[in-house]
């Protein structure tokens, strides 16, 4: 035991020895540079530095030299001269951008040129900057790096950090210039959830938030928050005619029937089931951009850079200007599966007779399932729900393994939109399709055909109903389902 303990030791000493030869930089070493700045703070080490004047009588102006001058620990990327000859003078004239300005340039703690990754760093102004390798922060160069004060370090540097527009800031920029960012502005009043609207009421009396588009717009609350900036995101932003056309795709597939004459739901929902699959959550640059992406949603989303028109860089990512972001119709309309033991209740027979299972197939494949033994009664029910089904012909599958009985049962599917409850009996409301009665096979892993059925409307669906047989007789009134699978059909 104590040779154990004492190895221990060893290994402990061994990592920390590791870590602090890994961790060494400029900044750890800087007591032993021998660096005249080091007897003096930030403010004193900038002004004393040639070249960088103009910055430095910003940071007096600012008031920013009072900060650089307290205790806490700073970095600052500190333009040349020459760089500041390049900002606009209507920055340079204004009170409260040139404090933002001025603080676009300045980190809460020290942040050496010799790292081992790349890093967001968080700017006073609140923007973050993507300080890459060790020559470049928000696509500035640095012309010296690690000069040391007291209190941090100074990087110089050959272009100004100009404070930059997040993604939402541009696209709220393009409001009346574009209908695409008309749309997704317009998602602050109109509710794509039900939930989005609950949100909404929720903040505005509690009167927290209510302005906040990160909050209450819809697509920023369950796409990506633009808004955010701390995380790095990119928007492809159609060009109108190339919009349209894609939103005209998806208009057969998101037909909505509303009582509201005034509003176009069939449009509004084309545009978002456009929309919400062109933004990601990563920086791509042109450089580094696949042929296609993957939406959050799943979606597999082709990327044509000849059809490129601009690319906007943000303090919070990339938005690219399209001409067309051609996403195939049989792309968007995804095969939806619904997993057996994922049910939403059941229905005529006791939690005893319910079993979700962990099995394992012929092959090897682990699988989880829901089976119903011996409930007793005939017709026992599970029921499932899913939203944001689209107008069209549904082909449906399932997957049901009957693999601890010896004898065959018979079960079907009900397709239905709702439920009631009447005289505490809850029966189903706006029937689409009972399949028929499908014989369950022993030992059967493969999928089975059921047949189609067709929504006349983009709708949730949320009464979905597997039903057992109608008898009483135990082994003969059992349920089982792996998943079903519902492939969506071109028109």
């Amino acid at each position: 035991m104590i040779l154990l303990k004492n190895n221990y030791r060893r290994l402990f000493a061994s990592v920390l020895t590791l870590a602090i030869i890994s961790c060494s930089n400029p900044w750890d070493d800087r007591e032993n540079n021998g660096d005249a700045n080091l007897s003096v703070n930030l403010t004193e080490a900038i002004t004393n530095t040639s070249d960088v004047s103009q910055f430095a009588a910003l940071l007096k102006e600012t008031g920013y030299d009072k900060v650089l001058a307290a205790s806490k620990t700073y970095t600052v990327f500190v333009p040349t001269d020459a760089a500041m000859a390049e900002v606009d003078e209507a920055i340079l004239n204004d009170e409260e951008a040139l404090k933002q300005f001025v603080a676009n340039h300045i980190a809460l703690t020290a942040y050496s040129s010799v790292r081992s990754e790349d890093v967001r760093v968080k700017m006073l102004s609140n923007k973050y900057l993507d300080f890459e390798g060790s020559t470049t922060i928000d696509g500035s160069t640095i012309v010296t790096a690690d000069h040391y004060a007291a209190n941090g370090v100074f990087h110089i540097i050959n272009k100004a950090l100009t404070p930059k527009l997040n993604i939402w800031e541009y696209v709220k920029s393009q409001e009346g210039n574009s209908a695409m960012a008309d749309y997704l502005l317009s998602l602050k009043e109109f509710s794509i959830y039900a939930s989005d609207a609950d949100a909404k009421a929720l903040s505005e009396s509690r009167g927290a938030g209510y302005q906040s588009d990160s909050l209450t717009n819809s697509y920023l609350k369950n796409v990506y928050n633009l808004n955010n900036e701390k995380n790095n995101y990119t928007l492809f932003l159609m060009k109108d005619a190339g919009y349209t056309t894609e939103v005209d795709k998806m208009k057969p597939y998101t037909i909505k029937i509303t009582n509201d004459v005034t509003i176009d739901s069939t449009a509004i929902y084309a545009r978002y089931y456009t929309v919400k699959d062109l933004a990601f959550a990563k920086k791509y640059k042109k450089a580094d951009l696949p042929a296609s992406l993957v939406s959050r949603f799943g979606v597999e989303v082709p990327i044509d850079q000849t059809k490129i028109v601009d690319e906007i860089h943000l303090s919070n990512g990339i938005v690219y200007i399209m001409d067309q972001v051609d996403v195939p119709v049989e792309k968007r309309l995804l095969t939806r599966i619904i997993e057996g033991e994922k049910n939403r209740s059941y229905f005529n027979f006791g939690r005893g007779a319910l079993s979700y299972r962990n099995r394992i197939d012929p092959f090897g494949v682990l699988f989880d399932d829901i089976m119903v033994q011996n409930p007793g009664a005939a017709l026992p029910i599970i029921s499932y729900s899913a939203s944001e089904w689209y107008s069209t012909t549904y082909k449906v599958y399932w997957r049901a393994v009957n693999d601890i009985q010896t004898n065959t049962f018979q079960q079907f599917l009900s397709i239905n939109g709702n439920s009631q409850v009447v005289n505490n009996v809850t029966t189903a409301t706006e029937k689409y399709k009972d399949f028929s009665y499908t014989t369950v096979p022993v030992k059967n892993y493969g999928e089975v055909y059921l047949g189609e059925f067709t929504l006349d409307k983009a709708r949730d669906l949320n009464f979905i109903l597997l039903v057992g047989a109608n008898t009483a007789t135990n082994g003969n009134n059992s349920l089982t389902l792996d998943y079903l699978k519902f492939v969506p059909v071109l028109k």
